[in-house]
Order: structure tokens, then sequence, then C-alpha cells
């Protein structure tokens, strides 16, 4: 009996995913918190949802999530699903509630939705309140609440945006999570405070685009960090290298709670793939913030999305994609093969041949770990600031794992880095 969550995907849907469990509380459930970025994403999920009916034939299972949302009908038809729920009714406890045909059970998450219930799409088999579907309009959906993950956890994730007003021709996300919509500052502090008496040593800010949060992401850490002095440890999810604001980077030059690790949403590092992604920066752009972050702060370290086999690109753009790896130095690489959405302008264009897409994204790789496995071994011999997220496990402010023996969950200080192991920096406590 009970409420299991299992999360595909961004860190903003493990945020969600251990909100709904609270809404969800009393129920023998197991919901499955879904990912709509790639092709591949989607397969996961339905095979966690097989999975899941396996392990625990008696819970119902409830689908959520960006590819719930995009195609509500496709997991309506699995058998092994009982209900399937948008990304707006997801804030719902209402949602997870089996016991009558559509109750609707205010609770303080989801208060603000209540004087806005509107009717779901209905794909059920009797059109009734009671069918399987759930999946209303996001582009018409209210804010929604704040949400907090991983509550009593170390590193504790806190949304402060949803949705995005950005149509880059790869991506369904702007149709699944609906338009940009930013959380009001006192829920985002007041849900930061209660990580921070609930045991969380760091918060990490989370959502769809977060650098599009408005008044500006910059002024919302600055006011962060003003107000609440516990706040200790501060880092931030995927960025948007253009939209990286003065205020943002003022912080980086003169604010030590704010962490020093930066994940990039760069994509390519050719102009004309990036003109076909729709994306808004040029490779020089690109190159010009990394070069900004790293004069303000010299321990900065990037992360960076990068896609493999966009359509129409040559060897040449690959290529140009490789370099970026170098000339923005990307330590930490999340490569994906490109998979075409259904539906999205990318999916029209002259696509790259599958095995060539696997050969340019395993090219990708290897150059992103050799750059990697460089960084790691020259922080051997130096003293980095270290949170233990779990036993003996933990990161740097860098965002380099690191392993402490005899180590405890909680423990942070400056550690002498002695060794390296794999992906894994060894070090002592200082």
């Amino acid at each position: 009996m009970g409420v299991e969550t299992i999360t595909l995907g961004c860190r903003l849907n493990f945020a969600e995913s251990e909100m709904m469990k609270q809404l969800a509380s009393g129920g023998d459930l197991t919901i499955v918190n879904s990912c709509a970025v790639t092709h591949e994403a989607v397969r996961q999920t339905r095979q966690a949802i097989r999975r899941a009916a396996r392990e625990r034939p008696s819970a119902r299972i409830v689908v959520t999530g960006c590819a719930a949302q995009l195609d509500p009908a496709m997991f309506a038809a699995m058998p092994e699903v009982d209900r399937v729920v948008g990304n707006a009714e997801k804030y719902r406890a209402s949602s997870f509630e089996f016991a009558s045909p559509f109750p609707f059970v205010s609770s303080e998450v989801e208060t603000r939705f209540a004087s806005q219930e509107r009717p779901s799409t209905s794909l059920g088999t009797n059109g009734s309140c009671g069918s399987k579907v759930r999946v209303g309009d996001i582009m018409t959906s209210p804010p929604p609440p704040v949400a907090a993950g991983f509550l009593a956890r170390v590193r504790s994730f806190v949304a402060v945006q949803t949705g995005c007003d950005h149509r880059c021709t790869f991506c369904t996300i702007w149709a699944a999570r609906g338009p940009s919509q930013s959380l009001p500052y006192e829920a985002i502090r007041n849900a930061v405070e209660r990580e921070l008496a609930s045991g969380a040593k760091e918060i990490v800010l989370t959502g769809v685009d977060i650098t599009s949060y408005a008044p500006g992401l910059g002024l919302l850490c600055q006011r962060l960090l003003a107000d609440l002095p516990a706040l200790q440890r501060l880092r931030l999810s995927s960025l948007d290298s253009i939209e990286i604001d003065g205020a943002l980077m003022e912080l980086v030059a003169g604010e030590p709670r704010l962490l020093p690790h930066f994940h990039l949403s760069l994509q390519a590092g050719d102009d004309l793939t990036l003109k076909r992604m729709k994306r808004r920066h040029s490779r020089a752009q690109a190159v010009a913030t990394v070069a900004k972050l790293k004069a303000a702060r010299p321990d900065v370290t990037i992360g960076a999305d990068l896609i493999a086999g966009f359509p129409t690109e040559s060897e040449q753009s690959a290529a140009n994609t490789r370099a970026l790896i170098a000339d923005c130095d990307i330590v930490a690489a999340h490569v994906f093969p490109f998979s075409p959405r259904p539906g999205t302008p990318a999916a029209r264009m002259p696509q790259v041949p599958h095995e060539m897409i696997k050969a340019r994204a395993a090219a990708l790789r290897d150059s992103a770990a050799a750059r990697r496995q460089a960084w790691l071994a020259g922080q051997v011999g130096t003293i980095r600031r270290v949170l233990i997220e779990n036993k003996e496990k933990g990161h740097s402010d860098g965002f380099a794992p690191v392993r402490i023996a005899g180590s405890v969950r909680g423990a942070c200080g400056p550690a002498l880095i002695t060794a390296v192991d794999g992906d894994t920096l060894i070090g002592t406590f200082a």
C-alpha cells in the first residue's frame, strides 16, 4: 500500500513527483511522471509502466507529465494504465482519487485551482467525468503552485517557473507545458524556507526555462540570498545562455553562495544548424558567454545539452559542434542523438541517416568524455568544497562527483582531492 512515483526526464519532473506524492497520500498508487523530450524517453515511459504493473499488481497506475499531455490516447490504450492526467491536472488531489467518479478534494497545494476547475478532454469510453483521461488545455491553464522536491533531502529542487514561449524546431515541450509562467516570489521564498527547515543544505532552482523568469532570474536569486541567510548553497538548473542577465552575472562575480556550475542549453556549435533549430544565439555568442562567466569567476564549470545528427547536419557542422566542447570548456555534456518529434518542423526536414546519427553522437560523447577526464584529473591535489548527499558520496561546488570515505550525509566543507576513480573524485575532508 502507499504511493510510489517513477520519474523520467528533467529536474522539474522530480520536484513535481514529490508534490504529487503528497497530494495522492492515502491511496495505493504508482504515479509515472513521463518525459517527451525524445522518442526514447517516451519508449522508456511505456516500459516503466509495464514494469510497474508487474512489480505492484495491486496498485492503480496514473500516468502524467509531458508525454501524457501530448498523447493521452496512447497511454489510455495501455491495459496497465488506470488514469492519464495532464500537466495542469496533476496539481489537483482529485486527479489521484478513485473513490468516486470525479471528486474534487481541496488541499493547500491545489487551492489556486479550486475556483478555476475546467472540464478535461475526455477520451474515455463513456465520456463522463469518471473517464480514464483527464487532460485539459495546457495553453490556458492557470499558473501552478510552487513545486518542491526531495523533501528532507540534502539537495532539494524548487520550481520557479514552468512553460516556454520559444519554438525551437525540434521541441514539443512548449506544447506539453504551455506558455512561460513565473511563480510569485513570496511562494518561492516560502518553499525554499520549508526545504531548508526540512534539512536541505542545497537548493536548486528549476523550471522549463528559468532564464525567462519575470522580472529576471538574477533579481530572483539576489532577493532569495538577501532574504534567507540560511541559504548557503544555491544552484541553478539548465540556462538559456542568451538570457543570462546582468544581475545574475553580478552574483557569479561576487556571491560565493551561488554555486559555480552552469548547465547551458547550447544544442549545437554550428551557426547554420542553430538557425535551423530556431535557437536565439550564435556559436560566437555561446563562446563569449562562457568566457564572460569564467572571467567573472575562474572556478566556473560548464555543462551543456548538445544534439547530434540534427536534420541537414553536414560533417563540418558536426565537427563544429564537437569543437564547441573545447571552445566552451564543457566538462558535463548531455549528448542527445536527434529524435524527430511528431508535428515539429524538424521532423519535416531532410533527416540524417540513423546510423550516421549514432556515429556522430558517439564521437561527440567521446570528445566530451576526454574533456571531462582531463578536468577531473586536473583537480587531484587541490582543495574543493564538497557536500555529501548520500553516505560517502556527494558533489563539489563545480558539480564533480566526489567520494569521501567515512563521511556522513549532510557533511559539507573543504576537501583535499587525492585521486580519480572512473568518473568520481576521491577525497578527504581537510
